[in-house]
């Protein structure tokens, strides 16, 4: 089956350099016959990077796009508590430079409304939207989004695409918070492959709302693509959740940029 991978982390496979980093990731998607990986978050962990840090990782994924760009997409980092730096972020990166998405994380919940600026600019260049969600037994960091925070966002831009990272997590719980959510898709990505996860999602939200990521380095691509090829679906709804459905969702930036996939 054609495999693009919504979620990946080159920094998490070593390497001296974004360089090689990047090679390693490519090694492995050679092996496991992934033939496209959308990639973010450079260099160190930040939950709440200044303007300079917000450069720093998205430099680290532009060097990995400038050499490995027909294997790799590459999404910007940005923060809502710098929200003006953020929007130059996404017009360098995006409407500048070769990124096709922006990535959200922990700095602020996404059901602020401060992040609206950052989703106005990412739509009108029609680039994809991913926000990390989490559901955390132990309390959630302060600024990490619910699935029910998306929710939320969703409301406010119900025209938008926008992915929901990771499905929360609690998956069964992610699931139904953004069920009504049109515009909504899940990343299957960074969980335990357990039984019954990818069969749920096709059920409650459709097989074309169900993308497939695998949170490499952080986890490994294998037990990742056994939520999908393990799951009891017809190969048609495998089909979309391992490529289709982000293909389609990457069409419009895609044909923006001039770009043929």
């Amino acid at each position: 089956m054609r495999i693009w991978d919504l979620h990946c982390h080159p920094q998490g496979f070593g390497g001296r350099t974004p360089e090689e980093s990047m090679a390693e990731v490519v090694r492995l998607m050679d092996r496991m016959g992934i033939e496209r990986a959308c990639v973010y978050l450079g260099s160190l962990q930040h939950y709440d990077p200044n303007p300079e840090q917000l450069r720093e990782h998205n430099n680290f994924i532009l060097r990995c796009v400038q050499h490995f760009g027909h294997r790799v997409f590459g999404f910007a980092y940005v923060n809502p508590n710098y929200v003006a730096e953020s929007l130059a972020e996404i017009d360098r990166c995006i409407r500048d430079g070769p990124m096709v998405g922006i990535k959200l994380w922990v700095a602020r919940r996404c059901s602020d409304p401060a992040i609206d600026p950052i989703i106005e600019r990412a739509a009108s260049l029609k680039a994809v939207i991913f926000q990390h969600t989490w559901i955390k037994t132990t309390g959630n960091l302060p600024g990490e989004s619910t699935p029910m925070d998306l929710a939320a966002l969703a409301a406010r831009f119900p025209q938008t695409p926008i992915i929901c990272g990771h499905t929360g997590a609690q998956w069964e719980l992610g699931i139904r918070a953004v069920r009504a959510s049109r515009n909504v898709s899940v990343d299957l990505a960074g969980s335990d492959p357990t039984s019954g996860f990818t069969e749920m999602a096709v059920r409650e939200l459709g097989a074309e709302r169900v993308i497939w990521g695998s949170d490499a380095g952080g986890r490994s691509l294998g037990s990742q693509l056994a939520k999908v090829l393990g799951a009891r679906l017809p190969e048609a709804a495998k089909q979309l959740i391992l490529a289709d459905n982000l293909h389609r969702m990457m069409k419009p930036v895609l044909a923006a940029k001039g770009m043929r996939v």
